[in-house]
């Protein structure tokens, strides 16, 4: 099978996979419709149609409240990123480093989101803040395993090689380590994205003033009168993790095209 068959054969699953799964939304809405009065059916699940109306009813409020909770996740998401990737590099330095910071790298991880995000409002006071620093937690993590990984992996003959041609260690890290650390950043990368917004989303459930995390709560207290508000947040909230992963995924095939999956047969980059 040609690689370009694959990857079409594998497109088509996707599509297949995401019309599936619409469809299996509205026949599971069609079967509670069925047997509840219509107000408790779509409650618990409402037609997809009436979500879309609902994105397009209230698209203004939506745009202006995801671009908040986007906003804090992304400064959040890249102040997390950078903090994870300088630990990495301070962790692959030396042995002792790693053996000494990894506890308190691993330790961090141990408090859940749902109970960390009102500490951190309450001491903070400021929900922009709240909400940058609770992306930023949820970010460093992953991005510090990963790329650790990654600089771990560089081949020894490669360093070798460097240390007799005399090269310095910037060079070393510039030239050999970062290339071959790269890949393990983009996966941490990719997980912590969508988690940033999560987390975002956390402490607005918390008391901020604005962001759908306040949407998703003011639409609970108005019931089913804002049903469909409240599952257009949902699905706000999951396309925004989903473009989040997939903006890091074009990165990562445009900054490392010498990975296996990115290369077209032949051993040319895709």
């Amino acid at each position: 099978m040609s690689l370009r068959s694959f990857k079409l054969e594998y497109r088509s699953w996707i599509v297949i996979w995401i019309l599936s799964l619409l469809l299996l939304w509205e026949g599971i809405a069609w079967i509670l419709h069925m047997w509840m009065p219509p107000q408790q059916a779509a409650s618990r699940l409402p037609y997809l149609h009436d979500v879309l109306a609902a994105l397009v009813r209230y698209s203004g409020t939506l745009a202006e409240q995801g671009a908040v909770t986007f906003g804090n996740a992304a400064i959040g998401f890249a102040g997390g990123a950078l903090l994870g990737l300088m630990l990495a590099l301070l962790m692959s330095a030396a042995v002792w480093l790693e053996r000494t910071l990894s506890p308190y790298v691993i330790s961090s991880q141990m408090i859940p989101i749902i109970g960390l995000a009102p500490i951190v409002y309450g001491i903070i006071h400021n929900a922009e803040w709240a909400r940058i620093v609770m992306a930023a937690y949820v970010t460093f993590f992953p991005i510090v395993i990963h790329t650790l990984k990654g600089l771990k992996s560089t081949a020894p003959e490669h360093l070798e090689l460097m240390r007799s041609c005399g090269a310095s260690l910037p060079a070393r890290y510039i030239k050999c380590l970062l290339p071959s650390a790269l890949p393990g950043l983009f996966s941490g990368m990719k997980i912590a994205a969508p988690l940033a917004v999560t987390s975002s989303i956390v402490v607005e459930l918390m008391g901020a003033p604005d962001g759908l995390g306040v949407l998703m709560v003011s639409s609970l207290y108005y019931g089913s009168a804002q049903v469909g508000m409240f599952w257009a947040t949902i699905v706000l909230s999951i396309g925004i993790g989903l473009i989040s992963y997939l903006v890091i995924s074009l990165a990562e095939r445009w900054l490392t095209p010498w990975q296996p999956e990115f290369r077209a047969k032949g051993g040319n980059a895709v």
